[in-house]
């Protein structure tokens, strides 16, 4: 098991195999490299006629025309109008919010009453085993206690 988990090393002879199956070359595509100069390859003139920057500036235009024509919020349009139609109502936001903080001070008042927990105190008796050592049958005419009320805790 344990030559198991130790990575194998690589032989000598992949290596070679690898690094010769590397260098083998197309004389073709060889030719094709160093036939052309570094230097023929165009870039993008660089200025702010690209599309990004046209579009950016008419984004803005309508923009700015939007913040000055739009109507102010204290009008009486359609658009008001239909976001009042579609909003819930305060009053649902506030029973909403009344329950969840009732559920969260009953949690909170429950994990207190978990925390703050103790078990019931137990009274240890010296010699437990007198308590058995007494016989029922022994026992005088009314020296005897009716417990058939008593509910034990």
């Amino acid at each position: 098991a344990a030559g198991l988990a130790r990575p194998r090393l690589v032989t000598a002879p992949v290596l070679r195999r690898r690094l010769a199956s590397t260098h083998s070359h197309d004389e073709h595509h060889h030719e094709e490299h160093h036939g052309e100069p570094q230097d023929a390859v165009a870039y993008p003139k660089e200025d702010f006629s690209s599309p990004i920057w046209r579009r950016f500036a008419l984004v803005g235009l309508v923009a700015v025309g939007f913040y000055k024509f739009a109507p102010s919020p204290d009008d009486d349009n359609y658009v008001s109008r239909l976001i009042a139609h579609y909003a819930t109502p305060q009053e649902v936001w506030q029973r909403l919010t009344l329950q969840h903080l009732l559920l969260a001070v009953q949690v909170s008042d429950d994990s207190l009453l978990v925390a703050d927990a103790q078990r019931a105190p137990v009274h240890r008796y010296r010699y437990p085993q007198c308590l058995e050592m007494a016989s029922a049958h022994l026992q005088p005419v009314g020296m005897r206690v009716d417990f058939s009320g008593v509910v034990a805790k």
